[in-house]
């Protein structure tokens, strides 16, 4: 099977727009999404404390192969984010060292990935910023083929080419790019009111009042 090739048409944002989200957290951009486009708890940081945020290109593989994806490297702008559908297969990697230090001279964001990794120790002392399913030596095959630049899913979310994706350590989470300016304003009254809450229980009001919930009177039963 061969490396298939999408047309990658989506509209690129400004700096501006993505220093608007730099430094939002998973957990706000999912509650900005009616506690939506989160994906699941399998997709973890290989190494804590990296957050990330960028525009997606796409990957879809072949079960144990990678030659879509190194392929797909190549293609990648700076500042861009790989998203990676390897089908939540664990016991083979598809991603290891030569292609972190491919990817780090694209200037690549992030790699996300629903599929493990190997050269664990190598990339958390490059301080590459990856989220995959798992870790295991076993390496990949090349020439089955795969899809670059269509839809995927990763982590239980579809993801199209120029998504927002964020991470940090509670994981990551998706923008459509049709609903990131409509996002972008809920994540900014979300963050508004947390803030408020916050100050309201250092004032000394408790958790339950600051959100509503009633504090039930001694039952006589």
């Amino acid at each position: 099977m061969a490396v298939i090739r999408r047309k990658a048409d989506f509209r690129i944002l400004s700096e501006a727009e993505l220093q608007s989200w730099k430094g939002v957290a998973t957990a706000v951009v999912g509650d900005a999404q009616n506690r939506s486009q989160c994906m699941s708890a399998d997709i973890k940081p290989l190494k804590r404390g990296l957050c990330f945020y960028g525009q997606a290109r796409t990957v879809q593989t072949a079960v144990g192969d990678n030659s879509a994806v190194h392929a797909a490297i190549a293609l990648l702008r700076p500042g861009e984010v790989l998203a990676i559908d390897a089908g939540g297969h664990v016991d083979t990697a598809i991603w290891g060292e030569v292609m972190t230090v491919a990817a780090q001279s694209r200037g690549v964001a992030a790699v996300v990935l629903d599929g493990a990794v190997r050269d664990a120790a190598k990339m958390r002392e490059m301080n590459f910023t990856i989220f995959a399913c798992g870790v295991v030596p076993r390496g990949p095959h090349k020439g089955f083929g795969g899809t670059i630049d269509g839809p995927v899913s990763v982590g239980g979310v579809t993801v199209y080419p120029g998504d927002l994706l964020i991470g940090d350590d509670d994981g990551v989470a998706v923008v459509p790019l049709a609903s990131i300016d409509a996002v972008l304003k809920e994540v900014q009254r979300i963050e508004s009111r947390e803030t408020q809450m916050l100050d309201a229980i250092r004032a000394g009001k408790s958790s339950a009042e600051v959100v509503g919930v009633m504090v039930p009177a001694v039952s006589t039963d």
